[in-house]
């Protein structure tokens, strides 16, 4: 499966990420298949540069972003913002009280 997501650059405690399109199965930092812009979380405002054009058509041909990467991309303008997905959350079980 392709992914659209998030590898990190930057020193330590100063983060600096690509957005890079790439196999599921890879490493975070490993070889990517495309490069789709990049995102520095420690400007004030958080600074974002996608390239829209390439963005869609890998989402036209079916990858998925990861949430971190899905939410970068909406607030690139990229993504409508529409309904976004449920939190994950562990089922309980309920235990029975006689």
């Amino acid at each position: 499966m392709v992914k659209i997501r998030l590898t990190r650059l930057g020193d330590k405690k100063s983060p600096f990420y690509r957005v890079v399109v790439s196999d599921s199965r890879t490493a975070r930092d490993g070889k990517a298949i495309d490069f789709l812009g990049t995102y520095d979380p420690l400007k004030d405002p958080a600074e974002i540069k996608i390239d829209a054009e390439k963005a869609n058509k890998w989402l036209s041909t079916g990858a998925q972003p990861t949430d971190t990467a899905k939410a970068i991309l909406i607030k690139a303008g990229v993504l409508p913002e529409g309904k976004r997905a449920p939190a994950k959350t562990k089922a309980v079980k309920k235990s029975k009280s006689e």
